[in-house]
């Protein structure tokens, strides 16, 4: 007698690859609020910040002035 084949239920996201898409997601947007809005708020550690962002802004095509 034959004996049906078992399902095995396999999650399709695990936890760890949902952790980091969640992480990578949160970086790319602390990024693009870096680059994009920042305009020195941040950057108070001289002005090498500052001009490095502000030139980000210019290579993304970000309006800056």
């Amino acid at each position: 007698m034959a004996v049906p084949a078992q399902s095995v239920a396999v999650p399709a996201l695990s936890s760890k690859l949902l952790a980091a898409a969640l992480l990578s997601v949160g970086v790319m947007l602390l990024l693009a609020y870096l680059v994009g809005f920042d305009q020195g708020a941040v950057s108070r550690s001289g002005m090498y910040l500052h001009e490095l962002m502000h030139d980000g802004r210019h290579l993304l095509g970000v309006p800056c002035h």
